[in-house]
């Protein structure tokens, strides 16, 4: 199956939170929307207990393979692929019991994925303190993301998070870690080839023909020529000017406090910054709703919502589907373009 008419593979997410609400919001408006055809990984128990709950008709079904989502969806139901392991309706309430399933949807959604039976994957938001309770070593989605790439394709992989959104798109050079930790982890070569990264994707995968990159500082005013601290110029700076002389199109380090205005919004295509809040505080300030979490670097298309599980509006009918349905769009763009680049595909290990 080519990515093209592939579908997408969604995987319901903590089952506490919001990830199956806006799921069936979103297909509750596949029609209206023209939403590109996705089944959904879960438990159907699960699903069905938690439309009840909001008052949504549904009517699904259950398939074992991707190819049968086309039929189903045809005839307005919502494809769901029974998982293994259990999951339980539990809005506003972790439940440990619930860690096993929420990782198997991951772990089959890569697999179709890599095998093209999925165009791309679509994850809705976990918990990892639920995840860490039932032993999860990884610091999020986009970690384990590569990690399971990596056992798959034989090599490893670099993920970078994009954040997407209509006035602005984000990368922050390091993730989830403590902020006082970002100083000695941030490299000039985790820099080149976070911006490498985020080059080859934009073009292969989003179609732009010499992406700008707007580079920020570390450090407040980008550290004053080093007054305020040493990074900007002896590590940020150094690798803007390496990628420079390679071709790319890319400027900085830049303060950050004057980078996201809608002047300087108009100047870059991505803003590459230094850490973790100096990405997603602008970015969701500015779209909170229609912003959309894409991982970079990976031989898969992978895209989320960027808001987390909302557990305290789970089952609620008030959680608003607006970023999960850019995802769905998002990554059905991804998946036109070319699901798998020269650059990210590496022969499978049998």
């Amino acid at each position: 199956m080519s990515p093209q008419s592939a579908p997408l593979a969604v995987t319901a997410g903590e089952p506490s939170g919001i990830g199956i609400d806006v799921t069936l919001a979103a297909f509750t408006r596949r029609q209206k929307l023209a939403l590109p055809p996705f089944f959904l990984l879960g438990d159907p128990d699960m699903v069905a207990a938690r439309a009840e709950r909001l008052g949504v008709p549904l009517a699904s079904e259950a398939i074992e393979r991707p190819e049968q989502t086309a039929g189903v969806w045809q005839n307005g139901a919502l494809p769901i692929m029974p998982l293994i392991n259990r999951q339980i309706e539990t809005p506003g309430r972790l439940d440990p019991a619930n860690a096993a399933a929420t990782i198997e949807a991951i772990d089959r959604a890569i697999a179709f994925a890599v095998a093209g039976d999925a165009g791309a994957v679509v994850t809705n938001p976990i918990d990892k303190k639920a995840l860490y309770d039932a032993g999860f070593q990884h610091p999020g989605h986009t970690e384990y993301l590569a990690d399971r790439c990596a056992s798959l394709f034989g090599q490893p992989y670099t993920p970078v998070m994009l954040l997407a959104g209509p006035e602005l798109s984000c990368v922050p050079v390091t993730i989830h870690i403590p902020i006082a930790r970002v100083p000695e982890r941030l490299t000039q070569v985790l820099i080149e080839t976070t911006c490498r990264i985020v080059h080859e994707d934009l073009v292969s995968r989003l179609g732009y023909a010499r992406p700008r990159l707007a580079v920020s500082g570390l450090n407040p005013h980008a550290g004053e020529r080093g007054a305020i601290g040493s990074e900007d110029e002896d590590i940020i700076a150094p690798a803007v000017a390496k990628l420079a002389l390679e071709g790319m199109a890319v400027v900085g380090p830049l303060p950050a406090d004057t980078m996201f205005h809608p002047e300087a919004r108009a100047r870059y295509d991505v803003a590459i910054c230094m850490y973790h809040d100096q990405a997603l505080i602008p970015a969701k300030t500015l779209a909170f709703d229609e912003t959309v979490n894409v991982t970079l670097g990976l031989p898969i298309v992978r895209t989320s919502p960027d808001h987390g599980t909302a557990a305290d509006i789970a089952g609620t009918g008030r959680a608003r589907p607006d970023s999960f349905i850019a995802a769905l769009r998002m990554a059905a763009r991804m998946a036109g373009a070319q699901t798998i680049t020269a650059a990210h595909a590496p022969t499978a290990r049998a």
